[in-house]
């Protein structure tokens, strides 16, 4: 008998990824998944924040699942530093360093894999050429199979036949014919592979899976450096960029307001690390101060937060401010109308 091969398939929860996994897992390739959590992924802890939470919690594991894999989920927060603050290849159209990136999570399977000591044989991804403008072309498929160190053991099933052969094809460890020359943003082909595959739902690709490619979520990023005078972050930094409104509406500090009551909930673990403003006359959002702000600024942040709240249409409300050490203190203002909201204040939705 010939012996079995085995893969390692980079799973991001998106469609391409499962449809790519599955063509390998059909030629009789033993197939593992892996995902790396960023930080900046769309779903995960965000799906947990929000107040109606999605049917699958995390597409990763879920695509795992529907192909009966093993998957294995990364935590490589510390180690995607250096890829978002130094991207060697830059930034797409945002904050996104996809082509870095992809280098770096290539190379981590490669590394988790342990391709040199014979437990896996070769890599999938869902990559096709031209879907992405920065990561997926033509141009940029042998610099990620290089940079990663993966070389020829990279395998792209679902555009395969566009690119030169791998070892596993030149190997017949799988059938090249087998595989697919799929190109450009069109997603219908996918879509008719899915169906054949017996696949009834998958992941919508709108808007990618990473933060980062999120343009108000960018600004937002780059609006906390400017301020920390600091291109760093940590883990709070990416979760709390991800709740609530963010106005900023002086240099020295920003607002972050709950926008609904899981968002409500969520800020409330950060009491003990900022201001924070409510409302207690009327119902409204939770909000913290992120910042030096002084006392005209308190006054002014409180007047916002009333804006937000049920009592925007009446002449005075409760706000209370209080301290990360416990101490409180209440005043009456009236809501800041909507048209004294500066457009330049908001840093992102």
């Amino acid at each position: 008998m010939a012996e079995q091969r085995r893969a390692v398939a980079l799973i991001s929860g998106g469609l391409d990824s499962m449809l790519a996994a599955k063509a390998i897992i059909d030629q009789g390739i033993q197939v593992e998944g892996v995902n790396f959590f960023t930080g900046f992924c769309v779903e995960g802890h965000t799906s947990a924040i929000r107040q109606t939470p999605k049917k699958r919690p995390h597409n990763a594991l879920w695509v795992a699942e529907q192909l009966g894999i093993k998957l294995q989920i990364v935590d490589v927060i510390e180690e995607y530093k250096d890829i978002v603050l130094n991207p060697k290849h830059g930034y797409g159209a945002n904050l996104n360093p996809c082509l870095d990136c992809k280098v770096f999570m290539v190379n981590k399977a490669l590394s988790l894999s342990v391709l040199k000591r014979g437990q896996f044989d070769f890599i999938i991804t869902g990559e096709v050429i031209g879907q992405r403008p920065k990561s997926q072309r033509k141009d940029t498929m042998p610099l990620i199979a290089r940079e990663s160190q993966a070389d020829d053991l990279l395998l792209r099933p679902l555009s395969a036949k566009l690119l030169p052969p791998t070892l596993p094809e030149r190997e017949a460890w799988i059938d090249r014919s087998r595989l697919y020359g799929f190109h450009g943003r069109n997603r219908k082909p996918q879509i008719e592979l899915a169906k054949s595959f017996g696949f009834t739902e998958w992941a919508q690709p709108a808007g990618g899976c990473c933060f980062l490619t999120d343009r108000q979520y960018s600004k937002k990023l780059a609006d906390l450096w400017d301020y920390r005078k600091s291109r760093d972050y940590d883990f709070d930094d990416i979760m709390l960029l991800k709740v609530g409104r963010h106005i900023r509406p002086n240099s020295n500090f920003k607002i972050i307001i709950a926008r609904e009551d899981a968002e409500n909930r969520y800020l409330s673990g950060y009491r003990r690390r900022f201001i924070s403003v409510y409302a207690t006359s009327h119902n409204g959002p939770l909000s913290l101060i992120d910042g030096m702000p002084k006392n005209d600024d308190l006054a002014l942040a409180a007047r916002i937060v009333a804006r937000y709240g049920q009592g925007l249409e009446t002449s005075k409300v409760e706000v209370t401010i209080e301290h990360p050490n416990g101490t409180k203190n209440s005043l009456e203002v009236k809501p800041l109308p909507s048209d004294e909201i500066a457009v330049e204040w908001h840093v992102g939705k």
